[in-house]
């Protein structure tokens, strides 16, 4: 993580940060073979200072390495992770983005994320995910809610 990101991640308000912690899905955004945007919910974790997301165990059509997102992610290591929350009461409206890059990882050499993603998802505690792992370091943070500070 780079120096500017954990100056970003503590400059986050306090209901930006429970926000992340306890939302159970995120949207990752990426880039396509062709060039075109990608939208994908995950499940995600902030650990260390990066957002951990991992290919699971639910139904694929592919092996998890060839999936699109593995793929896109290994040709351009940049993404975003969108955090919202909605409510029919839109002044609760909030949401935090995290921009930056992102790698594909081995569960195996990060044990300690893949036990954060375990820790917050009880599926996972049942059939912990079996990877790879998505890794974003924040390069920037966005954040905005529609009531006050």
């Amino acid at each position: 993580m780079s120096r500017d990101s954990a100056r970003e991640l503590e400059e986050l308000p306090a209901w930006a940060l429970a926000l992340l912690e306890h939302a159970q899905v995120a949207r990752l955004g990426l880039i396509d073979d062709a060039g075109g945007p990608r939208v994908l919910p995950v499940t995600f974790v902030l650990h260390g200072g990066a957002f951990f997301s991992a290919v699971d165990e639910k139904r694929k059509r592919v092996p998890a390495r060839r999936l699109a997102r593995v793929r896109f992610l290994r040709a351009r290591q940049r993404a975003a992770l969108t955090v919202d929350r909605y409510e029919d009461d839109w002044s609760d409206l909030a949401w935090v983005q995290a921009l930056g890059g992102a790698q594909v990882l081995e569960p195996a050499e990060h044990p300690a994320a893949l036990d954060a993603l375990c820790a917050k998802y009880v599926q996972y505690r049942l059939s912990p995910p079996g990877g790879p792992l998505i890794r974003l370091a924040p390069e920037r943070l966005l954040w905005w809610r529609a009531s006050g500070p």
